[in-house]
């Protein structure tokens, strides 16, 4: 008889990868580092581990959008307050905080748990090329699996 190991966190090496936001369309990348924070790419995928690898995305200022998304699509929020439904214009967005519009679209695909939130502080988005973490010696993902 066979028994099911349970993989521990701590017991696999971090990864990192590093995603050029310049080279993708947004929602494409944004699934798939959404995969890459949850764990799921690797064999060992346990659900309730943090088994998933530090994203870093670069150059959040040329992400891509097909169709006529730049135009139309808005990001909407609450406050709190009476009358307080704030909506935002994608461009206004993205000439304010690029960097927001990548880590939205990743946010939205990930649990809305602890351990998703646990996730997200894994995502480093940086608005250009530069970024603190080559110390890391991150992997560059070239093309999106489909």
């Amino acid at each position: 008889m066979h028994a099911t190991t349970h993989v521990r966190s701590q017991s696999l090496p971090e990864r990192w990868l590093l995603y050029d936001a310049s080279k993708f369309t947004l929602g494409r990348m944004a699934s798939q580092i959404a995969m890459n924070l949850m764990g799921k790419d690797t064999p060992n995928y346990t659900a309730s581990e943090k088994n998933g690898a530090f994203v870093i995305v670069i150059n959040a200022d040329n992400v891509k959008t097909t169709g006529r998304k730049s135009e139309v699509k808005s990001y909407a929020h609450y406050t709190g307050y009476p009358g307080g439904h704030v909506e935002v214009a994608f461009e206004d967005l993205r000439e304010r905080r690029s960097d927001e519009i990548v880590r939205q679209a990743v946010k939205r695909m990930v649990p809305k748990t602890t351990m998703g939130r646990d996730m997200m502080r894994r995502l480093k988005v940086y608005k250009t090329m530069e970024h603190p973490h080559s110390a890391q010696q991150p992997v560059t993902v070239e093309k999106i699996r489909s």
